[in-house]
């Protein structure tokens, strides 16, 4: 079942989204060659705390940290470790939640690491803009396999493929609701999209195949080719006009790309 959030929840969850934005952002500024990844999920923390939130991810399932932060070829669920220094020319995918008053947000970027490679340039890019196209679908009267079909057509139109076995997912009082929310699939298949669904919309693109393991520590997803991958997530209000993003900030080129997407739109066919 599908739950349908109130106005006062979607406020709840706004709250949330701010923070995480504002975090996520934030990251973007001190990613830099020779910060480990463990410093990443320590950043993400404090501030979470700071504005006296919780991590959404501590302790869920058994996570150990407040951040998942995955190198190159890792796609999601990076465990961060002391040992692991990101270097010039990696890219790194920091996925993190919050929870304000029992609501959650959750978001994801990825981001380059010094310079990087025109490819992995590409990868970033694509799975962002993916996203959008994603985006232009969260609207009363189109389908939920009208927003998975959106980010298949996108990525495969570069040549990347979409990640199957890990999808997108409902948001509110859990992180995890229905409905599951591929990033593939036929369009016109699915629930109708409804005033007051929340949707956490995460597309994750790898660079070769679309195949995944899990390795050792049974969290970190990785490539099976090893090839790269990257990820972009948002939490999304469905409302009677034009979708609501919570957590993208509004200084970034997040920021502008959503009011963008916005602004232009798509027709129900």
């Amino acid at each position: 079942m599908i739950i349908i959030k109130s106005q006062s929840e979607i406020e709840l969850m706004k709250e949330a989204g701010a923070v995480t934005a504002a975090i996520l952002y934030e990251l973007s500024r001190i990613i830099k060659p020779g910060i480990t990844t463990k410093e990443v999920d320590e950043f993400v923390e404090e501030r979470i705390r700071r504005n006296r939130m919780i991590p959404a991810f501590k302790g869920y399932n058994g996570f150990p940290a407040s951040a998942c932060v995955s190198v190159n070829h890792e796609v999601v669920h990076g465990i961060p470790s002391t040992e692991r220094r990101l270097i010039e020319g990696d890219i790194v995918s920091v996925d993190i939640g919050t929870i304000h008053r029992g609501y959650y947000s959750d978001a994801a970027r990825t981001y380059p690491v010094g310079d990087i490679d025109e490819s992995a340039k590409r990868l970033i890019a694509t799975t962002e803009d993916s996203f959008f196209k994603g985006l232009e679908f969260c609207r009363i009267g189109f389908r939920l396999s009208d927003i998975s079909n959106a980010i298949q057509t996108r990525v495969e139109k570069e040549g990347f493929s979409v990640v199957r076995d890990f999808v997108g997912h409902g948001i509110g009082a859990s992180m995890h609701e229905e409905p599951q929310i591929p990033n593939y699939g036929v369009p016109g298949r699915g629930p109708r999209l409804s005033p007051g669904m929340v949707l956490a919309i995460e597309p994750m693109v790898n660079e070769g195949s679309y195949r995944v393991k899990v390795n050792d520590d049974n969290w970190t997803v990785e490539t099976l080719d090893r090839k790269r991958s990257a990820h972009y997530e948002n939490t999304v209000v469905i409302t009677e006009d034009e979708p609501l993003l919570l957590t993208v900030h509004g200084e970034s080129e997040f920021g502008s790309k959503a009011a963008e997407t916005l602004q232009g739109g798509v027709s129900i066919g």
